[in-house]
Formats: structure tokens, sequence, C-alpha cells
């Protein structure tokens, strides 16, 4: 098992050996191909690997893993039900390690969800006889997140959001905090995984814009994190988001097609750069004398004209001056929120 182990995480650590692109890995890459080598553990039967049959209940995926479980569906893994039915069980072996002292379940799974969920809807739709092919390995934390990583680059079902958040998860709790460090361990440069990380923090009501989670991409971050950043912007562009992700569920019920995420990149980049409207200019009265006028400029400035003659009550007009000013003040700060 040692020398397995060794040989998975040289895969992710070796020079050229992994992935590198933010996105899913595409075939013909050369990554680790974890389920390769997962089947020939259970062929060669080597250096003790460990492979036990658990029911899928006996197994809780581990929280650091990246898979969003609640959206497999039978029908999204309607080919690996059938694969494994035919079979009788899972040819390749889930990755597992015993649970913590005192756990309800005895294990955690780290690689494998989509065949624990097929072996799972199995047993309860006329195959109750079948078990979870499993490979029992002792990893810490972050070898467990790094595996997990590793066998999530090769599938195309998981989004780019869901593999940013995990890492942005990842980054504080097996980490420090360092991002160079992670980057390192994931063989990934600075740059991409800065990338990745900016795409996880795109806010939620951006994210429900998209057409599926699965569409919303590094590249539509690198367009919308500039624009979020700044606060007279970000609101425009959040309410935005909010409008077209109602229109998304109106045209869901009706059967209609969804807004395509290009067109919704363009409205949330349309809602950033139209011209907010301005308010009125403001008559500035000192003693019952028009003595200028106050205009909201671009970025929150204010321009005040004055045309002051000898007669004018100079304390009245600094005090209608500052309360003016106190007003705008107000108002910007109530735009900005």
């Amino acid at each position: 098992m040692a020398s397995f182990m060794r040989e998975i995480f040289g895969d992710i650590s070796g020079s050229g050996a992994a992935h590198k692109g933010p996105g899913p890995a595409k075939e013909g890459d050369d990554l680790a191909h974890l389920d390769a080598r997962l089947a020939g553990a259970v062929r060669s039967g080597s250096d003790g690997t460990g492979i036990v049959m658990l029911q899928p209940a006996e197994c809780v995926v581990w929280d650091g893993n990246p898979r969003d479980v609640p959206r497999l569906t039978p029908e999204g893994c309607r080919s690996l039900i059938e694969s494994i039915a035919t079979e009788g069980g899972n040819r390749i072996p889930v990755l597992v390690r015993r649970a913590g002292e005192g756990a309800e379940i005895p294990y955690e799974l780290l690689v494998g969800s989509r065949r624990r969920f097929a072996v799972d809807w199995l047993n309860h739709n006329g195959r109750p006889e079948l078990r979870l092919s499993a490979l029992i390995v002792d990893v810490s934390d972050e070898e467990a997140f790094r595996i997990a990583d590793l066998e999530n680059r090769e599938r195309a079902d998981i989004s780019e959001i869901d593999r940013a958040r995990s890492y942005q998860a990842a980054v504080d709790r097996f980490y420090g905090g360092v991002q160079s460090k992670m980057a390192q361990a994931l063989s990934l440069s600075n740059s991409q995984l800065s990338r990745l990380l900016s795409l996880a923090q795109l806010p939620e009501d951006v994210v429900e814009a998209f057409p599926a989670r699965t569409e919303l991409r590094v590249r539509h971050s690198e367009v919308l994190t500039p624009l979020l950043r700044r606060p007279e912007l970000r609101a425009a562009i959040i309410d935005a988001a909010i409008a077209i992700a109602a229109q998304q569920q109106q045209r869901t019920a009706n059967k209609q097609p969804l807004i395509a995420a290009a067109a919704v990149l363009s409205k949330l980049r349309q809602a950033a750069v139209s011209e907010p409207s301005k308010p009125e200019p403001v008559t500035l009265m000192a003693g019952g004398t028009k003595v200028g006028v106050m205009r909201h400029g671009r970025g929150g400035v204010v321009d005040v004209s004055l045309s002051v003659g000898g007669d004018v009550d100079v304390e009245s007009l600094l005090a209608e001056l500052g309360r003016r000013l106190r007003e705008a003040q107000r108002e910007g700060m109530t735009r900005a929120a």
C-alpha cells in the first residue's frame, strides 16, 4: 500500500504529470489516471492493498471532496449504473479511509462518489445483494484532498465553481492560508490558483444567473471580478444578476431555452457600464439669494459652482453648503450599500 500511495502522490507532484489547467482534463491528457491505478491495484493484489466489500451506507463522502453529491442523479449516472449491474459490482474500487474514533459511520469516502451512488441506487432498486468494492488507505486530510482533487480533475461533471470553492476552503484548512504552498502541492502555477480562487469568490446571486453551474467558467470570473471590486458597480451587477436568475426560473417553468452563459455575461457587463441616473442639480441658497449650484459627478464626486456677491451672508452660505454636502455624502453611502 505504501508504494501504491507513493505512486499516486508522485503523479500529483511529478513534473509534467498532472493536468495544469483550471478546468477538467480532456481525454488523452497525461494525468494520473487514478481509476486505472485503482483497477491495477485490485488485479495485482500486491502490497497489502486492503480491498473490502462495503454497503454504501458504511461510508460517507469526506467533506473535503468538491463533488456536489446531492446533484448526482440516476439519469446522470445511468451508464455507470448499467455497467455495475451487468458486472455484478464496481470493477474499479472506491478509495476510503477509516473514520475517526467515535464516528457513527466507519469509513470516509475519498474517491468514487458516483460509484457509491450507483451501488446504493441499485441496492434500493432490485439488486440488494451488490456491495461496494473499496480500497482502504491511511492518509492525512491534506493527502486526502490531493487525491480527491486528482480524481476530480479527470471528471467533466465537476464544475469549475465547485472545484474553485473547494480550493478556497482548502487554502486555510490544509495550507495555512498560503496560496503558493497549495499551488506547489497541486502542481498548479500561482496565477492558475489565483484565477480559480477569484471564481470561488463570485457572489451566489451572480452564480445563480448562469444557466447551469457547469457553464460558469474561470474566464467569466476574469471579466466580472474586476467590476465587482468597484463598489459603485457591484450593486448594479448583482441587481442585474438577480433579475436574470428570475428570468431563468421563468424560462424553466415555461420549458423555454435558458439564457446562454455568453448572453448572461454580456448582460452583467452591460449593467456595469451603463451610466447610472444622476440626481438633479441642487440650487444653493443663502439668505434667500441663489448663490450657486451643486452637481453630482462620476465616482461620487460633488461639483460646486458659486457666484457670491458682496452682500451675501458668508455664515449662512457656509451653513447651507455644509448641509448640502452632508446630504450628498449620506445619499452616496446609501447607493453604495
